[in-house]
């Protein structure tokens, strides 16, 4: 007799949905066809939909190395990232798999969708034993760099989100996120199919999101009143978008939603507030992938806007001598290529703090603190999320090592925001900050910061050199000066 929970919906992606007993069967089949190929080292590049996420339970189940490969990686890092992890087998859809002509190709269905199996050659460099998932970070390079995973570092992440989360009842999270990045994959896909939620896997563009910087807010607004989730995960500059359409059509966020977990970059208190004001229950948190995504996160009634939450179940938060934030607790046991590690404690590059309360609060990168003129150690970092908590300045990127005052290059919400505007905003972030930490000149940024024009990297991290070079002259700057990346 199928039993309450085997009925219940577990995957869907608004057009067609599993039940617990109808994925269970997909994964065990594909699981099974995996096995009985031989496959050791699986990469998927895919759009969020039911094939992705079969896939990923499927590769557990059959113990198989799984890769997964963000659509909005170059091709150029998508090459490197398949012959590095010695991928041999690449699951992808058939526009995409014309760029791997001499492949032997196989089609599988995989939940009733057609999707093309390339079989690949390539030694690759060597993993740790006990490596379940492969997840490539691009960095500031924009060159991605292999953090090998295991399933029980994995498990450990999900079932801490699982106890910190089971207050709320979320019964149905939307994947806005793409599945291949590590915060939606664990966060959003196996915490909620480990509670028995509902997980909701639509293609991206239905939710507004292109490549890994376009993001319609009216589009995602309106899959979210369809949806109607309890629960979302965002990065920042989403929940700016999104904030800021709802505000300009006054109008409140959909109902229903009992968490949106924003994470990626530091939020700032304002908009958080706004969010929730609007009706969008955004809270902060933070993690790395070297840790299996997620660390610490605000909860309601354990909350502390403008921090990054205190430590969920799984894992634990100190400050090393030198200011950096250290993290114990679903750690990565080695980088591709690299010796294998078992660390107790991972030092995370990142500055901060932890209150008398708990909460941790980030600062900024150690490798881009700038020391001025006057010998005043500056985290841009902090600055840069002041100057975003207004409804103006969209992306900025602060410098001003060596010199007297600071300086920043902003890229505004909209093209045609008179410097007026901008000023004003800047004027009202230097109000809350100190003195040697107000920012003096700015300009306008000549490009956006995307990956498409080398201002980012995939995954929308600045690139802090690349910038400077761009606008040194124009804010005055020598071309000695040290531009922190």
């Amino acid at each position: 007799m199928m039993h309450g929970a085997e009925k219940t919906m577990a995957l869907g992606d608004g057009r067609r949905s599993l039940t617990r007993e109808a994925l269970d069967h997909e994964v065990a089949a594909l699981a099974q066809r995996l096995s009985t190929s031989g496959i050791r080292v699986l990469a998927t590049l895919l759009d969020n939909g039911l094939p992705w996420v079969v896939a990923d339970l499927a590769a557990e189940q059959a113990g198989v190395v799984h890769v997964p490969l963000p659509l909005f990686f170059t091709p150029a890092q998508t090459a490197h990232a398949l012959q590095a992890a010695g991928v041999d087998t690449l699951i992808t859809v058939l526009p995409l798999a014309t760029r791997w002509p001499q492949a032997v190709r196989e089609d599988w269905a995989i939940a009733e969708e057609t999707v093309c199996a390339l079989r690949l050659t390539g030694q690759g460099l060597s993993m740790p034993r006990g490596t379940a998932k492969l997840t490539f970070t691009s960095g500031t390079t924009g060159t991605p760099k292999g953090v090998c995973l295991s399933v029980q570092a994995l498990h450990r992440v999900r079932d801490g989100l699982v106890q910190a989360l089971e207050p709320l009842d979320i019964r149905r999270h939307l994947c806005a996120l793409p599945l291949a990045v590590l915060l939606e994959n664990v966060a959003g896909v196996m915490a909620p199919l480990a509670r028995g939620a509902e997980c909701l896997v639509p293609p991206l563009a239905e939710l507004g999101l292109s490549g890994s910087s376009s993001f319609d807010a009216a589009v995602f607004n309106a899959a979210v009143e369809r949806h109607q989730p309890h629960s979302l995960i965002l990065l920042p500059q989403m929940l700016r978008a999104w904030v800021g359409w709802l505000m300009q059509q006054g109008r409140a966020a959909p109902q229903g939603l009992r968490m949106v977990a924003v994470g990626g970059a530091a939020v700032g208190a304002p908009l958080l507030l706004a969010a929730r004001r609007l009706g969008i229950p955004a809270y902060e948190g933070y993690g790395l992938s070297e840790g299996s995504s997620v660390q610490t996160l605000n909860l309601p009634g354990a909350d502390k806007p403008g921090s990054a939450g205190r430590p969920l179940p799984h894992a634990q938060v100190r400050i090393n001598p030198h200011g950096e934030i250290e993290v114990a607790g679903g750690l990565l046991t080695g980088y591709l290529g690299q010796p294998p590690m078992d660390p107790a404690w991972w030092p995370t590059g990142d500055l901060g703090e932890i209150d008398a309360d708990g909460f941790v609060h980030v600062r900024g990168r150690l490798k881009h603190v700038l020391i001025t003129a006057f010998g005043r150690n500056v985290s841009p970092e902090w600055i840069e999320t002041a100057l975003r908590g207004g409804r103006t300045i969209a992306q900025t990127v602060v410098f001003g090592d060596g010199e007297p005052s600071l300086s920043a290059v902003i890229w505004p919400v909209a093209d045609g925001l008179p410097d007026a505007a901008i000023q004003a905003e800047v004027d009202a972030a230097n109000q809350s900050l100190p003195d040697y930490a107000r920012v003096v000149r700015w300009v306008r940024a000549q490009a956006p910061y995307s990956a498409d024009t080398g201002m980012a990297t995939a995954n929308g991290r600045p690139q802090r050199e690349a910038i400077f070079r761009l606008h040194a002259q124009s804010l005055g700057l020598g071309a000695s000066q040290h531009a922190t990346v």
